[in-house]
């Protein structure tokens, strides 16, 4: 059975990476199976996926391979190894707000999520930190005060527990760049709107005041650009005369939830593929 791993490049742009890359992978028996690379604001980063046949993989020479190549390019080179048909351990990022969170774990414990295992929690408050100790999953507190210290710790609990993808259930902070690339289409958040219209953290209040008379939420994937990610999956609900800010934001709330579980779904059968910033299933 073939072995498959997830090779990733981040740093300061220059001439030749993938072509070093690539060429040391091909040497080391590999077989690209996908490569995904871009430039922004003089930064790279480069996801590459490849397999090997057993008999041709020598894994430490891989892994030492790719530090001294990190070394040699003064990048951040990074390789995981996995098996695509394994469940997707998945990260949960949250700050205070309980539904989306608790709708997650509902429908993890009746096993409505078969490809999918939570393996752990982050909190840039603890507010939910009880939550997620009742369905026996570990909780890592991280304050934000700092985000480039905060980035790095989430990053290495989420390597700690090999993390395949995030989910932002109404994580309430903006993930730089850094971050970001490091889970290329691989960060699902749910937002209050019905993208592209009200970005940002008011947008039930925005709507509200605007007087829109269709409200609803967008589960996207996250990219650098705030709130501007593919989407995935949307649900709306009409506004009732004489509603008030709060119902339409309990309203709007059920929706949060039952649409980023959809999402989640989506994401976990494997069949979709994001082509200029377009979500399409294949």
């Amino acid at each position: 059975m073939k072995r498959f791993a997830t090779v990733t490049v981040i740093g300061k742009d220059k001439t030749g990476v993938v072509a070093r890359i690539t060429s040391f992978l091909f040497a080391q028996g590999a077989n690209i199976e996908a490569l995904e690379e871009q430039v922004t604001r003089g930064q790279f980063s480069m996801t590459l996926q490849a397999s090997w046949s057993p008999r041709k993989l020598d894994e430490t020479a891989v892994r030492d391979g790719l530090v001294r190549l990190g070394r040699e390019l003064e990048m951040e080179v990074t390789i995981r190894f996995t098996e695509p048909h394994r469940t997707q351990r998945m990260g949960i990022m949250v700050t205070r707000e309980p539904h989306c969170l608790e709708a997650i774990l509902r429908a993890w414990r009746a096993r409505q999520l078969p490809r999918a295992e939570p393996v752990v929690v982050i909190g840039n408050r603890p507010d939910l930190e009880p939550i997620a100790h009742a369905h026996q999953l570990p909780f890592v507190h991280i304050p934000w005060e700092d985000r480039n210290q905060a980035e790095t710790r989430a990053l290495q609990v989420l390597d700690q527990y090999e993390c395949d993808f995030i989910v932002l259930a109404r994580f309430m902070k903006i993930l730089s760049p850094n971050f970001v690339w490091r889970y290329k289409n691989k960060i699902i958040n749910i937002h209050p709107s019905l993208l592209p219209s009200f970005p940002g953290p008011q947008a039930y209040r925005q709507a509200y005041e605007r007087g829109v008379k269709i409200v609803g939420v967008s589960a996207h994937f996250v990219t650098m650009h705030l709130d501007e990610g593919p989407i995935i999956a949307q649900s709306a609900f009409p506004v009732k005369s004489g509603m008030t800010l709060q119902q339409i934001i309990a309203k709007g709330r059920e929706h949060e939830a039952k649409t980023l579980l959809r999402a989640i779904k989506i994401f976990l059968t494997k069949r979709l593929d994001v082509y200029w910033g377009v979500v399409k299933e294949v």
